[in-house]
């Protein structure tokens, strides 16, 4: 089996592929101050409540693909394969790893390692033109090519980021559960709130991704819109433009780029 480690901002969501299906995954916090041994740690302990993994993680672990947008994390996950688990192929995404997306950017290295591997996943499972809407820390919008190529995209205040501004820059304001409230009119100031996130950022993913299609494809009824992300399904029913919610696009992408990394000969 194959353990995938996507590392953000804000989450850090690992994965478990049998072949190329996810059997397994959880989501913990992303602590930038956690070392080498407490990750081991953490790791074996997740891995050990799993019924088709044995008390040691490379019983069964035939591989490890990691991509972090957090260089202190991608460090110390770079210690924990080479300390704990030095006989399990491991594939850490960074500039010289194959993802086979080509990167049409002014600099390529500026470019998130998520955000290619969600393009190579987008395009295999879809095919291009596509636009893929990442609701994480940030809500970014990338555009990827009719031939696979990483076009650009845009970056925007995540939804837990504007709820948090809300509460603490409005004085009569306060932070909120993010939920979808019983109408767009809010009758109380919860829900007037939450009535602002949900439609807002709805109305934004539309307005942003009709004009990046218009760019993207001659025809934007070709584009194809992916959303991923932890908070996508807050936006999913409101959005008129998305066509696929593909929760694991990131770990899927990083067990493409783990095939395509690792000679199997």
């Amino acid at each position: 089996m194959l353990l995938t480690i996507d590392v953000g901002n804000t989450h850090t969501v690992l994965g478990l592929f049998d072949g190329e299906e996810i059997v397994e995954h959880w989501r913990i916090s992303t602590e930038a101050r956690r070392t080498a041994d407490e990750l081991a740690v953490l790791l074996q302990g997740l891995m050990g409540m799993h019924p088709l993994l044995g008390e040691e993680l490379g019983d069964n672990i035939e591989g490890i693909a990691i991509c972090s947008t957090v260089p202190s994390v991608l460090h110390e996950l770079r210690e924990v394969t080479r300390r704990y688990y030095g006989d399990i192929p491991a594939v850490l995404v960074e500039p010289g790893v194959k993802t086979g997306v080509p990167i049409l950017m002014d600099n390529p290295k500026e470019v998130g390692a998520d955000r290619i591997i969600n393009a190579l996943a987008a395009v295999e499972l879809y095919g291009g033109p596509c636009v893929v809407v990442d609701f994480g820390t940030a809500t970014t919008f990338d555009a990827v090519s009719a031939r696979g190529e990483y076009v650009g995209g845009v970056i925007a205040p995540g939804i837990e980021i504007s709820v948090d501004a809300l509460g603490m820059r409005g004085a009569q304001l306060r932070k909120i559960e993010i939920a979808r409230p019983r109408s767009v009119i809010g009758k109380n100031t919860v829900e007037a709130m939450q009535a602002g996130i949900v439609y807002g950022f709805a109305g934004q993913v539309d307005g942003v991704v009709n004009r990046m299609a218009t760019e993207l494809a001659d025809d934007p009824e070709d584009v194809t819109v992916i959303a991923t992300g932890g908070l996508a399904p807050m936006v999913l029913g409101e959005s008129a433009v998305i066509d696929e919610h593909e929760p694991w696009l990131t770990l899927i992408g990083l067990r493409l780029v783990y095939e395509r990394n690792i000679d199997r000969s």
